[in-house]
């Protein structure tokens, strides 16, 4: 790993010790052995094919030198290259000869897609630190830093590859707990005691990482020399690609996960569909768009896709990268929750809460509606109708897209059911009332108790006028009086009265109050003929 001023590859090859050195103090279960497995496996690949590329930049040198005469200097540059080749691969050699030592000491396969023991914890440390620090991590550590010397001849910023704790700077700058800990640690120490088999493979894969590493920064400054420039792929980072990012519960989530790669300085023009993207400091274009409804199979589904073009310049010649990406436009899905949503009821406010999965925070809803007033809540995906007709449309839309309409009947509004209270109970028109009781007569509309449930804010209903006549035989005994409000002081009823005598009572006026706060009648007959005791 290089000091001073550290490339993005060099910082992640950085911080993949750091999390492995980390993980080493944990006590690892089946599934974090995995993970190390997992991380092995991808190193060894992006190390195959980072090899591969290094011949090939030695061949590019090599056609540098043929097409400049075999200029004295450039066979000089060619043959060093040469050597840091040899030397590289002698390293490799040793790393993986401590790797085939590792796998068969702790009863292990060469070559076997899967290990016997992937923890073997008690046989690693004998086999990398010894009995008297004489195991295999001692030499290792003297070869790897041995190889990082003859690379600052070409890399003057190059740093050792095997540190002790108190050399790293990640250790020594860290606060953290379990980090400070391995500061007294020497390299074998660091890596290997109490270290699972997986993760004593992961991390001399990272050491051939770091190796490579320093080779491709030596032979790119030879290439300069001879003007052969590569393009080379310093960033390396972690990509995964789901399926999908929605999965019901029950149902399998599914996604690859793998290493993607790219050049710092590497001048990138992109474009979506022909048009230009902005690509990031990361060196990411930004893909964003509004997908448009199409042709909705029965699924609701509608197949689209969109073409990315990558072009960079490389060695003067232009080179364009296409992919072309399908997607899945879904039909969105309106979910409407109320009370009472089957069916609205007439001049009420009907509480809607109208949501759309498919959308996530993207959802902007507005609402029209046709045989209703519609009434945007505070809360998104809220609204009130108040209908004014027997059927109700309502329309949704969402940032100016249209999402869908739902029609709902309307239901009349169940009358009050009108009720008599004298003397704090209520009349008895079959057996008859004790006219002293009558003096506090109190006329009750009570809703429907369904509707009250539904929409308790448009059940609210009072009597607002009403006749009172005490009659005797067949004629009234008393003037008629004219009630208005829902009780009554009935004191000359009671000085008047005799037995025998009824009271009858005549509903002129029902009224009710809205949600909104206002007033409107409401058609009600209703009558009363109360005896007198």
């Amino acid at each position: 790993m290089a000091g001073g001023k550290e490339t993005p590859r060099q910082k992640m090859i950085g911080m993949m010790y750091l999390v492995l050195t980390a993980l080493l103090a944990l006590q690892v279960n089946s599934a974090i052995l995995l993970k190390f497995k997992f991380i092995d496996d991808s190193l060894i690949d992006v190390n195959g094919k980072t090899n591969l590329a290094a011949d090939n930049t030695v061949k590019g040198i090599q056609a540098a030198v043929d097409k400049n005469h075999n200029m004295a200097s450039d066979v000089t540059v060619l043959k060093q290259s040469e050597e840091i080749r040899t030397k590289t691969k002698a390293m490799i050699a040793y790393l993986q000869d401590v790797r085939d030592k590792l796998i068969a000491g702790t009863g292990n396969v060469k070559g076997s897609p899967d290990f016997k023991d992937p923890d073997a914890n008690n046989k690693v440390m004998p086999i990398m630190l010894g009995g008297k620090k004489n195991g295999l991590a001692y030499p290792l550590k003297a070869e790897l830093n041995n190889y990082s010397t003859f690379i600052k001849t070409y890399v003057p910023n190059a740093t050792p590859l095997a540190l002790d704790g108190r050399e790293d700077s990640r250790i020594i700058n860290s606060k953290e707990h379990t980090t400070m800990e391995q500061r007294n640690k020497d390299f074998a120490e660091l890596n290997f005691e109490n270290t699972p088999l997986v993760a004593a493979l992961a991390v001399l894969s990272q050491k051939e990482t770091a190796v490579l590493k320093l080779e491709a920064d030596a032979l790119s400054e030879q290439a300069k020399k001879v003007g052969a420039k590569i393009v080379s792929f310093d960033k390396i980072g972690a990509f995964a690609s789901a399926e999908s990012n929605t999965v019901a519960a029950g149902t399998k989530y599914k996604a690859e996960l793998f290493l993607t790669a790219s050049a710092t300085g590497l001048q990138q023009k992109m474009t979506l569909n022909g048009s230009p993207l902005t690509v990031g400091p990361d060196g990411h274009g930004k893909v964003e768009f509004t997908a448009r409804p199409g042709n909705f199979d029965a699924s609701g589904n509608a197949k689209a896709s969109w073409e990315g073009r990558i072009r960079f310049n490389q060695n003067g010649r232009d080179t364009t990268f296409v992919v072309k990406v399908p997607y899945t436009i879904t039909k969105p899905v309106m979910q409407i929750q109320s009370a009472s949503v089957q069916a609205l009821y007439f001049k009420c406010g009907n509480k809607l809460n109208v949501s759309v999965p498919a959308l996530g925070a993207q959802y902007k809803p507005s609402f029209s509606a046709s045989g209703a007033s519609a009434i945007q809540g505070a809360k998104v995906g809220d609204v009130t109708l108040i209908p004014n007709s027997k059927e109700v449309t309502l329309n949704v839309s969402s940032g100016g897209n249209a999402i869908g309409s739902q029609t709902f009947q309307v239901r009349p509004i169940p009358k009050p059911t009108i009720e008599c209270w004298v003397g704090g109970r209520q009349a008895n028109e079959k057996q008859g009332t004790p006219g002293t009781a009558v003096r506090s007569l109190n006329l009750r509309a009570i809703p429907d108790a369904g509707f009250a449930t539904f929409l308790p804010d448009d059940a609210k209903f009072r009597v607002s006028r009403y006749e009172v006549t005490l009659v005797r035989g067949r004629r009234p005994a008393l003037p008629t009086k004219t009630i208005t409000g829902p009780q009554a002081d009935l004191s000359d009823v009671v000085n008047a009265y005799r037995d025998g005598d009824r009271l009858y009572i005549e509903v002129k006026e029902v009224q009710r109050q809205t949600f909104q706060g206002n007033v409107e009648p409401v058609s009600v007959s209703k009558q009363f003929n109360i005896p007198l005791l």
